[in-house]
């Protein structure tokens, strides 16, 4: 339960994310092809700012009858992603990791300046478990 967060994690370069300043359709694009649920959304400076998911688009763009897509281009991803996101910094432990997995299928990590350095996933904690098991 002592081992960092860092050595855990997925690093940052190899995680699929969105800009701010970028649009709802730009969003379901990343997301449709990668097969996630939500991704992080960064600054020019790669500062975690929140995450984009398509439960977040979805309700965007649904109208009272119909599904509105034009929306898409016309909404940015700083509008409506979600900001209260659990975080948790490199140097944390595993333990705190483990805390926020339970209700999140991965958490966001970040350095001292807010920048993100990649994500901590429920499968990493399931990899370590295995692990411990076959010793």
């Amino acid at each position: 339960m002592n081992i960092p967060i860092q050595e855990l994690m997925i690093p940052g370069d190899k995680v699929a994310h969105v800009q701010v300043g970028n649009n709802l359709e730009h969003a379901l694009l990343v997301l449709t092809k990668t097969g996630y649920t939500a991704i992080p959304v960064l600054d020019p400076t790669f500062k975690l700012h929140g995450l984009i998911s398509m439960t977040v688009i979805m309700e965007n763009i649904f109208g009272l009858e119909r599904i509105e897509f034009e929306k898409l281009e016309n909404i940015k991803v700083e509008e409506v992603m979600n900001t209260s996101i659990p975080r948790l910094n490199l140097h944390d432990k595993l333990e705190k990791g483990l805390d926020l997995v339970v209700n999140h299928s991965f958490v966001c990590v970040q350095n001292a300046e807010n920048v993100f350095e990649g994500i901590f996933t429920r499968r990493a904690i399931l990899k370590q478990l295995k692990k411990r098991m076959e010793q």
